[in-house]
């Protein structure tokens, strides 16, 4: 433990470069609470998606390796801010009539459209809590009504109210003329309606805990700011939170960089630290363009699981979080390679190198072993070639290539050549596009399939790799790529491929051979079945 601390202390691994500067905050005194305070936030009004998996599994990551540097326990809250009113119905769920009646409730008082919960927020929470659980995170659930109603933010609040011009000095040059006319950090929800009202502020009583608005019909009313009455705007709401309940360490996204930069400066006029922040990156779709849940471009959740593993999601989690990246259905068989490349990895490196290795800090330390004997990327291959319509046509390559291989002692395989098959029908197959070869590369693919038919040496993937380098430079290719470029177009139909050696290995020397002769008679471009 003492070795690996130590290693920690110098580790370029960004979750312990965060983690380090967590250390740092209580390099004079522990946490008065007795314990470190990490938070991830999660707004209702729609389902749990791809980004809320990526905040939260990074925020553990953090939260593992300042455990490694730190004696300090610590916590995860995931904070649903159901409190908030309902402002536009979701295009995305049912009953969107009964849902537009009960715009500007608090999303715990919508009713749920899927007649499931008590509410469109209860509903919306016990997807997230069964979204989390299903990927073994540890947090603690926090709810926003909860939290105002039962008075565990009374005391800050009062103080928001005591600091009322503070926190308005700080909040007024961020907005508008017509906002800052009208703005007020304090939404009280109506005695009458249950909405969650957008309105200035009257007066306000710090003696007695009050607030004074008028109701779209005119009425005064007078209010306290505890028990769940009112509600803070988001921007203010975040930072008292901070402020309530202590966090240490949050993360969000590059595009509230300065709504968090507001947060922080509300948080230290309230008497409290800011946390230690972290902004991310954005994801971006297959054109570049920022991915947003009302567009509906770039990928969700759901959709990667259909094609990949949740570990290899996790992975592309973990890469370079500072650094824009495309998030499509292209980055998934890479994704699933290199996650499995880490794992192999990881029981032959030496301390350092395993705190900078991705899957320590995916796994706690705790690597499984990979027993993908074939990558995903030649999964892809086999099931393009083979057409292969389930998962049980590649085992019948893979049994060959691999025979003490079986689903039964192999799932991670298994589940791969599942996600291999859907993947080559969903993406491969329709992009597939076969050429005919040159006279040149003709001579140069007869000259291959002869070799191969006097092969009789054991189907060793270095081996053949080795053969089919030859083939390529005594028939002169320069670059040698163009050669392999010629072997990916007319036998696979993509621009792209694997180690072409490691490819004849698993698919059979007999089988590439006849696939040599299909692609020379133009049966591939005729999309005539190959001859397996």
């Amino acid at each position: 433990m003492t070795d690996m601390r130590e290693a920690a202390e110098t580790s370029k691994a960004w979750p312990f470069q965060e983690a380090r500067r967590l250390v740092k905050r209580f390099a004079k005194a522990p946490p008065s609470k007795g314990h470190v305070l990490f938070e991830t936030g999660y707004g209702p009004s729609g389902l749990p998606h791809i980004g809320t998996f990526g905040e939260v599994a990074r925020t553990t990551m953090v939260r593992r390796a300042f455990e490694l540097l730190s004696d300090i326990p610590t916590r995860l809250i995931c904070f649903s801010d159901d409190m908030d009113g309902l402002r536009k119905v979701p295009g995305n769920v049912p009953n969107q009539e009964m849902l537009a009646e009960d715009l500007n409730l608090p999303l715990t008082k919508v009713r749920d459209p899927f007649g499931t919960h008590g509410s469109f927020g209860e509903h919306n929470n016990a997807r997230l809590r069964a979204f989390l659980d299903g990927f073994g995170f540890e947090y603690e659930f926090a709810s926003s009504t909860e939290y105002y109603a039962s008075g565990r933010f009374d005391e800050m609040l009062l103080r928001v109210l005591e600091r009322y011009d503070a926190v308005m000095e700080i909040m007024l040059p961020s907005l508008g003329a017509e906002r800052q006319a009208s703005y007020s950090p304090f939404l009280p929800i109506s005695p009458k309606t249950g909405h969650v009202l957008q309105v200035p502020m009257l007066e306000r009583n710090v003696a007695k805990g009050t607030i004074v608005y008028a109701e779209p019909d005119g009425e005064r009313v007078e209010l306290p700011v505890t028990g769940g009455h009112v509600k803070l705007q988001w921007k203010p709401d975040w930072a008292m939170r901070w402020a309530a309940l202590g966090v240490d360490y949050e993360m969000f996204g590059k595009d509230l960089i300065p709504s968090a930069e507001l947060g922080s400066k509300i948080c230290r006029a309230l008497g409290e630290p800011a946390p230690e922040l972290f902004n991310y990156e954005l994801f971006n779709d297959d054109r570049g363009q920022k991915i947003s849940k009302s567009k509906g471009n770039g990928i969700s959740m759901e959709e990667w699981l259909t094609y990949a593993s949740p570990e290899s999601l996790g992975y592309f989690m973990y890469q370079k979080p500072k650094t824009a990246k495309r998030l499509y259905f292209d980055v998934i068989p890479k994704a699933m390679d290199e996650y499995h490349q880490q794992l192999r990895a990881f029981p032959g490196q030496d301390v350092a190198q395993r705190l900078n290795n991705p899957v320590w800090h995916m796994h706690r330390g705790q690597a499984p072993e990979s027993d993908m004997v074939v990558s995903f990327s030649m999964l892809l291959n086999l099931a393009s070639v083979a057409n292969a319509n389930d998962r049980e046509t590649l085992w019948g390559f893979i049994r060959k290539y691999a025979p003490d291989a079986a689903p039964e002692t192999h799932p991670g395989l298994d589940a791969a050549a599942e996600y291999a098959v859907r993947y080559f029908h969903d993406f491969v197959k329709p992009a597939k596009e076969y050429r005919a070869a040159t006279p040149r590369e003709a001579e140069a693919l007869k000259d291959l399939r002869d070799r191969l038919v006097a092969w009789d040496g054991p189907a060793d993937a270095e081996a053949l790799q080795n053969l089919v380098f030859a083939v390529g430079k005594e028939h002169a290719f320069d670059p040698l790529r163009d050669w392999f470029g010629t072997l990916y177009e007319v036998l696979l139909g993509e621009r792209q491929g694997p180690r072409f050696g490691g490819f004849i290995a698993l698919y059979g020397v007999a089988e590439t051979v006849a696939l040599i002769d299909d692609g020379l008679a133009g049966r591939l471009l005729k999309g005539e079945p190959v001859s397996v």
